[in-house]
This record gives structure tokens, C-alpha cells and sequence, in this order.
């Protein structure tokens, strides 16, 4: 999913998503359960874990999601640890769409109805789902260890939950559909939080927000507004020049 926005966790606040050993909801409203532990993580991601059940949706974002209506989605944060150390697995879109096309982002969308109840478990499986359909992610290699609070994206209408998993068990990734993914790339955190991959993006529409130019993509928009805040709250973040301005056209 790559749309502007910025941030928020499972309808109804903390709820039992982010939670450690999540069961079966009341009244069987979700088939399978979707397991979530922070069991296992290495000593890395437990800075991530810790923020994730303290954030308040305002440290993430101005935008928060309406009493009511909205379009439930998900994205996938995935973490995982290459040759460089810590990583994110990313995705950047087609050139040749009509919207937001090259635009780099989390693997995510809408939820689907079989995907469950949007209070539980639909967010967590709409974000393995669209990752195995757009990358081709093999989901049982993936620990969800939390959820962010839920984010409004305006300009969308949809109210996205960021998944947090830990990529246990890595599996070969790629653009399943070309018309769809120009391609699937992982960023090192290292270089996400250097100071010189760091600018703003500066959108004719006036948007301006944290923008990281790293493996020859520049991410901008929710996706590195999430990027951004991650690095702060997990203690990641170096100092860096905000005056760097990046401008983009009305195609971005």
C-alpha cells in the first residue's frame, strides 16, 4: 500500500491483537487465530515490541482514523536481518500505473471479507495475505510479534493497521505481477537511518514529510512517515538535516 497518510493498532485501541499467545475471539467470529508473541525475538527488535504496546496513535501521525466509516486495511512491516544487519522488506510499484506509480511502500492493501473481523484478527491476516499475493512471502515464516495504532490516510479513506512481524524464517520474494510490482527490495536499517539517505519530500499539493533515498528508491509518503517514527521510538534515529528538501511532481 502506497498512499500519503500518517498513523494508528486494531479497531478498539490495544486490543487482543497485540497481545502475546492471541486466542480464538469471542464468539468464533475468526476461524483461525492469528498467533502473536514477542517469544523468540532477537534482542534487536525488542525496542520495536516495547514502542508498539506504549505509542499513542498522536506520536505517529496528525491524521486518526474517523469515529466511523473508512476503508479497513493493512500493511506489513516486516523485519528481517541480511548481511548488513537489521532490514525491511519493501516493494516498489509499477511504473506504469496511473497512481502512485514507482512510489516504494509496505506490502499491504484492503481487507478482504475472508480475511475476519476487522476488531481482531482481519488486519493481521489481510497483511500476511497481500504479502504472500504481492511478493510472494511465504506467511508461515513470519512471527507477528504486534500492531501499531490505526492510521487514517485522507486522501484514501483507508484505515490502515500496521502489522509488526519478524521475518523467523526467510523465503525467496519477488514481483508476483509486473503489471502490478516493479519490485521487491529489502533496505538495511543502518542505511535508512543514516543522516545522509535523509531529506524531506515536498508534494506540490503541500504535503511535506520524511522522505529516505535508499537502494535507488526515495520513499516518501505513509510509508516513511512509519519508517520515520519507527526509527525514533525504537532509539534509531541520528540526527539529521530536516532543511533537505526533495521536491516531487503532481505524478508522484
Amino acid at each position: 500500500m502506497s498512499r500519503d497518510g500518517g498513523g494508528a493498532g486494531p479497531p478498539g485501541g490495544r486490543a487482543t491483537p497485540r497481545g502475546e499467545g492471541a486466542g480464538r475471539p469471542a464468539g468464533g467470529a475468526d476461524p483461525v487465530p492469528v498467533e502473536v508473541t514477542v517469544e523468540g525475538l532477537p534482542g534487536w527488535l525488542e525496542p520495536v515490541a516495547k514502542a508498539a504496546h506504549t505509542v499513542a496513535p498522536e506520536q505517529l501521525s496528525r491524521f486518526l482514523p474517523p469515529p466511523q466509516g473508512g476503508r479497513q486495511a493493512a500493511v506489513l512491516i516486516l523485519f528481517g536481518e541480511g548481511a548488513r544487519g537489521p532490514e525491511l522488506l519493501l516493494m516498489e510499484r509499477a511504473g506504469t500505473l496511473r497512481s502512485h506509480a514507482g512510489q516504494p511502500s509496505f506490502p499491504g492493501g484492503a481487507l478482504d471479507p475472508e480475511d475476519g473481523d476487522p476488531a481482531t484478527y482481519g488486519p493481521l491476516r489481510a497483511a500476511l495475505r497481500e504479502a504472500r499475493e504481492e511478493t510472494g512471502l511465504d506467511p508461515s515464516g513470519v512471527q507477528v510479534f504486534s500492531a501499531l495504532p490505526r492510521l487514517y490516510i485522507p486522501v484514501s479513506g483507508f484505515v490502515v493497521t500496521p502489522v509488526l512481524g519478524w521475518w523467523r524464517e526467510p523465503s525467496p520474494v519477488g514481483a508476483v505481477d509486473p503489471a502490478e510490482t516493479a519490485r521487491v527490495f529489502t533496505a538495511s536499517v543502518a542505511d535508512l537511518a543514516d543522516p545522509a539517505n535523509r531529506s524531506m519530500a515536498v508534494h506540490p499539493s503541500g504535503y511535506k514529510g520524511p522522505a529516505f533515498l535508499v537502494e535507488s528508491a526515495l520513499v516518501w509518503g505513509f510509508t516513511a512517515g512509519l519508517i520515520d517514527r519507527l526509527l525514533h521510538f525504537a532509539g534509531w534515529e541520528e540526527p539529521w538535516d530536516r532543511g533537505r528538501m526533495v521536491p516531487l511532481d503532481w505524478r508522484a
